[in-house]
């Protein structure tokens, strides 16, 4: 019963905090229905028998059989995970498809998300870049561009925060513009530059006309 409540808690909060996230760039209906294969019970028993707490259930799964199928269930009703986008050529090889932005928006919220709640208070804007470098190797199917995005924003998170980085998401994967509160944040800024070169300016003159009058007499 107290796994049942604790993976409970776990999912509710990992679902709050990628909500949280996909609202502050304009995915609501995204962040609202993100992840509710896991509330089934071929992903929910899993999740209870194999919780922890410090990772992911389905990795303790894959320990013991060999695979997940709680993740094999999960990842093909979730477009936010890369291994959904996989198909077959002529020669039937798994190819990695394009993975569409807005499901590669909701994926960085996810893995934000993830490592928040797997890394507790120890958690910095630079865990989900380690986290990805450590699995990198398995992320052989993963596209071209979804990786190339990916990684570039997980950089970005690491080296200038959730800000600037949410900001590149919206206009670059979303086709957003800045929210009314950047802009009056930018234009507030760009006020207290001008009037600071203003009052600079001013106090020149005001030295330069002290100096003149002081020659004169």
């Amino acid at each position: 019963m107290n796994k049942m409540w604790s993976h409970l808690k776990t999912i509710l909060y990992h679902k709050y905090l990628v909500a949280k996230g996909c609202f502050r760039v304009g995915l609501y209906w995204q962040g609202i229905f993100h992840d509710m294969s896991k509330f089934s019970p071929e992903e929910f028993g899993v999740g209870v028998r194999y919780f922890q707490g410090n990772r992911s259930p389905n990795n303790a799964e894959r320990e013991a059989y060999g695979y997940s199928r709680a993740w094999m269930h999960h990842k093909g009703r979730n477009k936010h995970h890369y291994e959904y986008w996989n198909d077959y050529d002529k020669q039937g090889n798994t190819v990695p498809v394009p993975m569409p932005d807005r499901y590669i928006a909701e994926m960085i919220m996810d893995r934000i998300a993830a490592s928040k709640v797997y890394k507790g208070k120890a958690y910095t804007d630079a865990s989900p870049l380690a986290y990805y470098q450590k699995g990198k190797t398995a992320n052989k199917v993963m596209h071209w561009h979804t990786r190339s995005v990916l990684e570039r924003m997980l950089k970005m998170l690491a080296e200038e925060g959730e800000d600037k980085t949410f900001a590149a998401i919206r206009k670059e994967l979303l086709g957003q513009k800045a929210s009314v509160r950047q802009r009056g944040c930018v234009e507030q800024k760009k006020a207290v530059r001008q009037r600071g070169c203003v009052e600079q300016k001013k106090a020149v003159r005001q030295r330069g006309a002290v100096k003149e009058k002081k020659s004169v007499c």
